[in-house]
């Protein structure tokens, strides 16, 4: 939205409440949900995303071209995806998530395997970085933004090995420096403070 230059209104749904209003509106009982001014709810961040780089085009983060369009759409899918699935689960989800929530202990088993995962991740985003200028091609795109969304998650526990993949590290400093990402930089979770290069324009 901040890429796009739109106004929004950002409410906080504790999904696992299941409120009826918000199942309501998705079914599903996830989020994120986008509500149009027109009153229509849009579920999912893939279907938000691409709604709004049609309704929106000045500033096209889906790329141009039918190749563009599907090398950004594979990336988010591997991001929101197989990094959420082998990374961000195994150490977000066990080392905090659980504790906020009250779940249970973390797995130590899952800890490891997140921090085994997470080296092959980075090794290949620093392929693609070193590659392209951004991670799809020469253009910023919804690719960036699904990486770097599920990284700063990460990094914010100081879990991101980032000295020993130094262009994927340049990367993220790029992306961290733009107007519409600095702002996520002072969001703080009460009681779990970040690193202090996190907020960090040059790490």
């Amino acid at each position: 939205m901040a890429e796009k230059r739109l106004d929004v209104e950002l409410k906080v749904e504790k999904t696992w409440e299941r409120r009826p209003d918000f199942l309501a509106l998705n079914p599903a009982g996830t989020v994120p949900v986008l509500i149009e001014e027109a009153g229509y709810a849009i579920c999912h961040s893939q279907a938000i995303c691409e709604h709004l780089d049609e309704a929106y085009p000045e500033r096209k983060l889906l790329g141009d071209s039918p190749e563009q369009r599907a090398e950004i759409r594979r990336l988010v899918a591997w991001f929101d995806e197989k990094f959420a699935r082998e990374v961000v689960d195994c150490l977000y989800r066990e080392k905090l998530l659980k504790r906020f929530l009250g779940t249970g202990e973390p797995s130590s088993q899952a800890i490891r395997a997140g921090y085994q995962n997470i080296r092959y991740h980075m090794e290949y985003l620093g392929w693609l970085a070193e590659r392209r200028r951004f991670l799809a091609g020469e253009s910023f795109s919804l690719a960036d933004i699904a990486a770097a969304s599920h990284l700063s998650t990460l990094d914010y526990m100081g879990d991101v090995p980032w000295d020993a993949h130094p262009r994927a590290k340049e990367w993220y400093a790029r992306i961290k420096s733009r107007p519409s990402f600095r702002p996520l930089l002072a969001d703080h979770i009460p009681g779990s403070p970040p690193p202090t290069h996190y907020a960090d324009l040059d790490f």
